[in-house]
């Protein structure tokens, strides 16, 4: 049936009496079971600036004691801070010099053996650089 549906109701018995009109109203009905994540979103919206709990419980579908009560859990979980604690604050990020782009020195050697490419500042000892080119040949 739906909203405002009619029907005629006969009941037997010795108060038998006829009800012309029946209306039925379908909504929700019994308990709801609402998951964690959900219950988390209703209380993050129940504690934005100049939100109202009675309202956020109505859009909802909820009542007020269950926000409350679900913030309390939060809170006795360590997921929202105590009642009455102040927001957390931050310092303000001041920068009094501008960030200096980090220079990568240019590249000046590079020596192809077969597949590998070695890359190096010419500033590299030469007795260190051909113990690499014999360790790469010899991991061929």
């Amino acid at each position: 049936m739906g909203l405002d549906s009619e029907k005629d109701v006969h009941s037997d018995g010795p108060s038998a009496r006829l009800v012309s009109r029946l209306e039925v109203l379908e909504r929700p009905s019994g308990r709801r079971v609402r998951s964690e994540a959900e219950r988390a979103r209703i209380v993050a919206e129940s504690l934005l600036p100049g939100a109202q709990v009675s309202e956020v419980a109505r859009k909802h579908g909820a009542t007020r004691w269950q926000i409350y009560d679900w913030r309390r859990r939060f809170r006795q979980r360590g997921m929202l801070p105590p009642c009455g604690a102040s927001p957390p604050t931050f310092a303000p990020l001041v920068v009094e010099h501008a960030l200096e782009e980090r220079q990568t020195p240019a590249i000046k050697l590079e020596i192809a053996i077969g597949d590998v490419v070695l890359r190096t500042d010419t500033d590299i000892d030469g007795e260190q650089l051909s113990r690499v080119i014999r360790a790469v040949r010899a991991s061929r």
